[in-house]
């Protein structure tokens, strides 16, 4: 076997947990808030994964000040109610156990840091990590590149300092893990596709857990 990864960096949504149905009711609730009438089931699933901002400012066209007030109303059901719409895929918890003998481990999501930790600490998850990187709830660091920058280093503040890997189910992920010429495994069991994985460059594909595993324990 060779040696495991230095660090390996997980997404949150749609990689460790099925976090759709309180994303895309919180959504939902911010859009109904504006009398902006909700997109097909389809279109609604595109927006998991992208940042809050790019969705309400970049699909919707809403101006920055609208975007600030559809982020509020989308927090003001999330904080309470939405992310616990939520619940880990089936054999998560026992991957993070087998790879946390042999590599540390961050996670490197768009979602706010508070938010991914609360999400973490419910499911039991955190114990695995050795640093929670989010966004900020201000709206800055948002984009994958910047939350795998920030992770990355807080990690290398820890001592970890050979290249990682990332794990996600979106080209954001695949895309902002390049950006540190960092490369990415896509998974099929969140919200991406294959050919949505394979055209950002996605370095392997994993369709289910076990893949997974033995593809970050053979590297």
């Amino acid at each position: 076997m060779c040696d495991a990864p230095a660090v390996i960096l997980f997404d949150l949504d749609g990689t460790l947990t099925d976090s759709a149905p309180g994303i895309i009711a919180c959504i939902e609730y911010a859009l109904d808030g504006f009398g902006i009438e909700r997109p097909a089931d389809d279109v609604m699933r595109t927006f998991l994964g992208p940042p809050l901002y790019d969705t309400f400012g970049g699909h919707f066209g809403m101006s920055p000040d609208d975007v600030e007030r559809a982020v509020a109303l989308y927090r003001e059901r999330y904080h309470d109610v939405g992310m616990f719409e939520n619940e880990v895929y089936d054999g998560i918890p026992e991957l993070l156990t087998d790879l946390g003998t042999v590599a540390p481990m961050a996670v490197a999501t768009s979602k706010p840091t508070w938010s991914a930790t609360r999400i973490l600490q419910h499911f039991d998850l955190d114990r695995h990590f050795d640093v929670i990187g989010g966004s900020e709830l201000d709206g800055t660091r948002i984009h994958k590149h910047e939350v795998v920058a920030y992770s990355m280093g807080e990690m290398r503040a820890r001592g970890v300092t050979s290249a990682p890997v990332m794990v996600g189910d979106r080209s954001h992920d695949v895309l902002g893990a390049a950006v540190h010429d960092v490369p990415c495994v896509g998974v099929l069991w969140g919200y991406g596709s294959r050919e949505e994985l394979d055209g950002a460059g996605a370095a392997f594909i994993a369709a289910d857990v076990p893949a997974l595993r033995a593809y970050l324990l053979a590297r």
